[in-house]
């Protein structure tokens, strides 16, 4: 299978910060690759170049077999974004929004409309065409904005956080939408900060912290660096902890630990189901009591906390701390202008898409 994106040594700095600092990408053709980064990780700022939007100070890149650097235009007739704001005009409609990119793609008046009422059906948002974008909700507005990044049909998709700030139900509804395009064999670079987001919807993750590359691989892979499968369980008297580890490290991949004030044991394993049904019968056949037994797997805090030093919780309450008086770190700039520029035609210099 050929590769869709290749990236390699990529290098950007502002002034005294590095943003990116010799990254290598490779994303095959129909593949989804999910990129997964802390605030002022880089990852916006990876998107940026391989859309055509920020030369890099050094390094290389192609997406769909065409030089970013040296050919930008023909790169953009290939690729769709999304970025991590909703880019529509809000004075528009939905159909005029669509139609105004498609008219811009050059694709002619009545296949502009045509593929304006094609994406608002797609997308479930038919009821909506004909009413201005600023009266539409927060997943409603995200899905035109991705409907707009789909009007010229490309075969390479760049989601920048296309779920942030998003409620359950908006979050939900844009993974259907993104598990539709995935299904088409549409190749998809999405960045998220969510690793239940990349769980769903990535087939390889890359970790991105400081401008590095720290971490790839699936989700369960990303999960086992910070331990894997682990049995937890209360006992009834602690005088038995210590008892109950040692008949139960055999069944476990790593040393148990023990919280005699909580009466808890925590203990690494591998085997999930299996593993506790048997546990559940050595402690029985041992008269161990117990009070409460469960499996627990890695969540997004701890892998967030093992690979960056930082949960993944405090960057999002920081993303909803900052308000349009402060300013974003260098990965993160200001909001894209209202209106087409980032779906704008292939042909013009400022366009991203």
């Amino acid at each position: 299978m050929a590769d869709a994106i290749t990236a390699q040594g990529l290098v950007k700095r502002y002034k005294t910060v590095t943003a990116l600092d010799g990254v290598d990408l490779t994303v095959p053709t129909g593949s989804v690759l999910g990129l997964l980064g802390p605030n002022g990780a880089g990852k916006t700022t990876i998107v940026r170049i391989l859309t055509t939007l920020l030369r890099p100070d050094h390094g290389s890149a192609t997406v769909a077999g065409v030089d970013v650097l040296a050919r930008p235009r023909d790169v953009r007739r290939r690729i769709g974004l999304s970025g991590q704001y909703a880019a529509v005009d809000e004075y528009l409609t939905g159909f005029e929004n669509l139609d105004m990119i498609g008219r811009l793609y050059h694709l002619g008046a009545k296949r502009s409309r045509a593929r304006a009422r094609e994406l608002l059906a797609s997308f479930r948002l038919e009821d909506a065409a004909d009413r201005p974008s600023r009266t539409y909700s927060g997943g409603m507005r995200r899905r035109l904005d991705l409907a707009g990044a789909l009007v010229a049909d490309p075969p390479i998709i760049f989601l920048d956080e296309p779920t942030t700030g998003l409620d359950p139900r908006g979050r939900t509804e844009m993974w259907e939408v993104i598990q539709n395009l995935v299904a088409r064999g549409t190749t998809l670079l999405l960045t998220t900060q969510y690793l239940e987001e990349a769980d769903l919807l990535a087939d390889d993750i890359v970790v991105i912290d400081h401008g590095r590359i720290i971490a790839q691989g699936t989700a369960d892979q990303l999960k086992l660096q910070v331990g894997g499968e682990r049995l937890e369980l209360t006992v009834r008297d602690p005088g038995t902890l210590t008892r109950g580890r040692d008949l139960l490290e055999p069944l476990g991949v790593g040393k148990a630990t023990l919280d005699e004030g909580r009466r808890t044991m925590l203990m690494p394993i591998s085997g999930g189901a299996q593993v506790l049904t048997e546990a559940l019968r050595v402690l029985d056949d041992a008269l161990i009591l117990i009070d409460d037994v469960g499996l627990r797997r890695p969540t997004l805090d701890d892998v967030f906390l093992s690979l960056t030093g930082r949960p993944a919780e405090e960057e999002r309450q920081d993303d909803s701390r900052r308000g349009p008086g402060n300013p974003a770190p260098p990965d993160t700039p200001a909001a894209t202008p209202t209106g087409p520029g980032r779906h704008a035609a292939p042909d013009e210099s400022t366009t991203g898409a």
